[in-house]
């Protein structure tokens, strides 16, 4: 295999720019020689196999994470004792729970490894595994849920649809109780003049939906149904944060089975972790104050000889008028690096 790690640069030049400025577009790194050194130093300390599970922050857990994770089992295939590296601050709980069954048809004794941030989908992923390793930086967080809704309030700054929590909107109608004697009628009468009905909700339904969800996944590897109950409604409930951070120390008095992570396989992780945040830097070519070229990588899934990723290809233009961004010429897909004769392979993806 070559030694050195892929770097595709685009010969696509700046169609924006004068033919006096050209520029090339950016492309991140592909760093697959290294992380796939890194893989197997934590296998050997391990003494499994282990697979990666890892989002950047605009990255996120989604449905076609599953279709990139099961080209990945399908070539380790079933293994009785399996680790999975989980980095991610959530995305879709949906996808959570099809990622967590799929996992679990695959090996009957998960780790979840856990060095850095899992949270919200991420969180829920975790709990699908027999054991959680976490370490110094390591945290989950809560579950309770927020949505950006069709009728959800505008921002006006950017024009956009902002995020709604249920948290939020429960504190508020906690806090009319706590001084009805101040006020009349029924809180819900004024809360309706900022937030639409239906988005109230469409956040109660995604609220019983996590704690569902969460119900669901603790139960494979939990047989007590009411235990199942109480970690899903604290989880869902009982923060005042959805990122409040909930290190090992508390996640253990949650009744959650939280190991110690081995020192070395933490730090072997850590430099992993260091190797997909080059891959995943912004990649961002500036055309003009009103148009750009992204091509940052996003999610990534790897496993020994085999690395999944998707990379956004896109430019975007600011439509002045309407105070909002359009994407255009968007090529973003998912990629595939492999081992085939010795050799490095890098194409596309195909999920439909």
């Amino acid at each position: 295999m070559d030694s050195k790690n892929i770097n595709f640069q685009s010969e696509t030049t700046n169609e924006h720019s004068s033919s006096e400025n050209e520029r090339k577009v950016k492309q991140p790194p592909v760093l697959f020689n290294s992380t796939q050194d890194l893989i197997a130093q934590a296998e050997e300390l391990l003494g499994h196999k282990m697979i990666v599970y890892w989002t950047s922050g605009r990255g996120a857990v989604c449905q076609n994470d599953i279709l990139a994770l099961y080209e990945i089992f399908k070539i380790i295939g079933k293994n009785e004792q399996l680790s999975i590296f989980i980095k991610s601050n959530g995305g879709d709980v949906e996808a959570a729970l099809r990622i967590v069954n799929l996992i679990r048809t695959y090996s009957k004794n998960v780790t979840a490894l856990i060095p850095l941030n899992c949270a919200s989908a991420a969180t829920m992923i975790a709990l699908g595994a027999n054991e959680i390793a976490m370490g110094p930086l390591s945290y989950i967080t809560a579950i309770d849920s927020s949505i950006r809704h069709d009728l959800s309030p505008i921002d006006e700054c950017d024009n956009s649809r902002v995020r709604v929590s249920q948290d939020e909107l429960q504190r508020i109608i906690n806090l009319w109780g706590e001084n009805s004697k101040e006020h009349h009628g029924h809180p819900f009468t004024d809360l309706f003049k900022y937030v639409h009905p239906l988005v109230i909700g469409a956040l109660d339904r995604s609220s019983c939906l996590s704690i569902k969800i969460c119900q669901e996944i603790l139960s494979y590897h939990i047989d007590d149904d009411n235990e199942c109950n109480r970690i899903s409604n604290h989880l869902n409930s009982d923060y005042p944060s959805h990122g409040y951070p909930i290190t090992a120390r508390e996640a253990k008095r949650i009744g959650l089975n939280i190991v110690e992570i081995d020192e070395n396989v933490n730090n072997v992780l850590l430099e992993l972790n260091k190797c997909y945040s080059e891959m995943a830097q912004k990649a961002l070519t500036d055309y003009d104050e009103n148009n750009y070229h992204d091509n940052e990588i996003l999610n990534i899934l790897e496993a020994k000889d085999t690395q999944i990723y998707y990379q956004n290809d896109k430019d975007w233009n600011y439509v002045s008028n309407e105070r909002r961004w359009q994407v255009l010429n968007d090529e973003s897909s998912w990629r595939k690096v492999k081992v085939e004769d010795e050799k490095v392979v890098n194409e596309i993806f195909y999920i439909t």
